[in-house]
């Protein structure tokens, strides 16, 4: 039988002191008690015994001072700013570029602008070419690089940082100037077909096609679509975008060539190139072609350090803050990532790809020889961070593959990277690269496995921006992440440029 004296029953539940997760250790005092022993022992064996026993002392443990408190009350963030971080410069663009176009418009339709009537068809090609060339990769490298050799350091921060905002939503412009296009172009179908006695009938026909190539071109590209079923945007976005390119030139010249007036078809070749629409045809042409002469299948070596990620090297090493799309094909399903290297002089660049989708996936499963890239790479964010005297460039997981060039190439960038175990999921390859270019002094590296969770970004990235003197911030996370440092650095007045998902 048991000699235990403690009552019998069910056994209380473990508070979380006694499950080892309670912040607050309570000490209980100790009855202090004289040891006894026998008048006859003429020998103290255990001498410590007859003294006090003394209450138990707690160690102390030192609390990481960037560790996120769990169960702590998440901030609420004003209204106003989540409403500034929504209306960004990508919607601000939008709203100028559509707003100039349909006041146009209203007075198109309205009957105060017969012009605009009888040239609807120049309007719409006229705005797709603007929505296009805003969007073509040597045109960005070029307005990258004019950016940051004019305005490096020397102009006021709040220029600077209208320069680096501008750059990073064009996509506000694209937007703004193909849905004005499809506006313009509904005009010059409809106005067509309420003429219909004096068209051919071909006319009528690939009119409409155009139109319907055209929006469906443009619904494929919506966020929902584009993040969530990237195969489908891809596939009708580019195809489709091609087909309705092939059709705007057909309805172009069948309207110019078609003499309403005597219902006859003339061929006038210089009548044709005197025709404003004949050119803007001619420069979306262009825009559209020109980054797929820089197509090349080139050779890669790709490593596996982790079932999670390849680490893909191209030969040649790159200027810092540019991304790159790759492909196992010539003309499908292309991949944007960001890119790492030394400088442009290195001899190797690397893309980290981290697996999560089937194209990605494929690269782990069955690593490819060589792969399908534009020679030439297009700019991001980052690459203005030549305009800043110093910043902070903080990313999560496989952000450092658009974050790291930066911080390399720059001794005025403060890296933080915040991931899992990042040596073994990343590989020697990337550690290296880290640790021979960027010094300890201005490096964070949080590894989340080893510090027992996520940090408290907004403590790093307040205290890192006020002991690096830092003008600006630089974020790579995913949407949560990058919702919620932006919402932290907006609120603390840190200017700062988040992820887009906007490729």
């Amino acid at each position: 039988m048991s000699s235990d004296p403690s009552p019998r029953g069910a056994a209380p539940a473990y508070d979380d002191a006694e499950k080892g997760v309670s912040d607050q250790v309570i000490v209980y005092p100790v009855e202090k008690k004289v040891v006894s022993y026998p008048a006859d022992e003429k020998k103290d064996i255990f001498i410590s015994e007859k003294k006090d026993v003394a209450p138990l002392q707690p160690p102390q443990v030192k609390r990481d001072p960037y560790a996120l408190v769990k169960g702590a009350p998440k901030k609420k963030v004003s209204k106003v700013i989540l409403f500034k971080l929504w209306y960004n410069t990508y919607r601000k663009l939008f709203t100028i570029a559509f707003s100039i176009n349909m006041i146009m418009f209203g007075f198109a339709v309205s009957g105060h602008w017969p012009y605009a009537v009888k040239y609807a068809g120049a309007f719409a090609v006229a705005n797709f070419n603007v929505s296009i060339l805003v969007r073509n990769e040597i045109f960005g490298r070029i307005l990258y690089f004019l950016v940051n050799t004019l305005f490096a350091k020397w102009p006021p921060l709040w220029w600077r940082l209208g320069c680096t905002s501008v750059l990073q939503h064009l996509g506000g412009i694209h937007t703004g100037c193909a849905i004005s296009g499809i506006v313009w172009l509904t005009l010059k179908v409809v106005n067509t077909y309420r003429n219909h006695i004096n068209e051919n009938n071909a006319i009528l026909v690939v009119g409409l096609l155009t139109n319907v190539a055209v929006i469906v071109t443009a619904v494929a590209a919506f966020p929902w679509v584009r993040n969530t079923h990237h195969n489908v945007f891809e596939r009708h976005h580019r195809f489709v975008g091609w087909t309705a390119l092939f059709l705007t030139w057909a309805f172009t010249i069948m309207g110019d060539i078609w003499h309403t007036d005597n219902k006859s078809w003339v061929p006038d070749g210089r009548h044709l190139v005197r025709q404003q629409d004949f050119w803007y045809v001619m420069g979306m042409t262009t825009w559209i072609a020109l980054p797929w002469i820089c197509t090349r299948e080139v050779p890669v070596d790709i490593e596996l350090p982790s079932p999670k990620v390849a680490i893909v090297r191209f030969r040649r090493g790159m200027q810092q803050g540019l991304l790159g799309r790759i492909s196992r094909s010539a003309v499908k399903e292309y991949h944007a990532f960001g890119i790492i290297s030394e400088g442009p002089h290195a001899k190797y660049h690397y893309m980290i790809c981290g697996v999560q989708g089937d194209f990605t996936r494929s690269l782990v499963n069955d690593p490819p020889k060589t792969l399908w890239t534009r020679e030439l790479k297009f700019a991001g964010v980052s690459n203005t961070s030549t305009l800043y005297k110093r910043g902070i460039r903080i990313c999560t997981g496989t952000g450092i593959g658009a974050a790291l060039s930066t911080c390399i190439q720059s001794p005025y960038w403060y890296l933080i990277w915040i991931g899992s175990d990042q040596e073994k999921t990343f590989g020697p390859t990337i550690s290296g690269l880290i640790h021979r270019h960027i010094e300890p002094e201005r490096l964070l590296l949080w590894d989340s496995k080893v510090r027992g969770g996520r940090p408290d970004t907004m403590k790093i990235l307040k205290d890192v921006y006020k002991s690096w003197n830092a003008e600006v911030v630089f974020i790579t996370s995913n949407y949560i992440g990058n919702s919620e440092m932006m919402q932290g650095c907006k609120e603390a007045g840190i200017p700062c440029f988040g992820t887009l998902w906007d490729f």
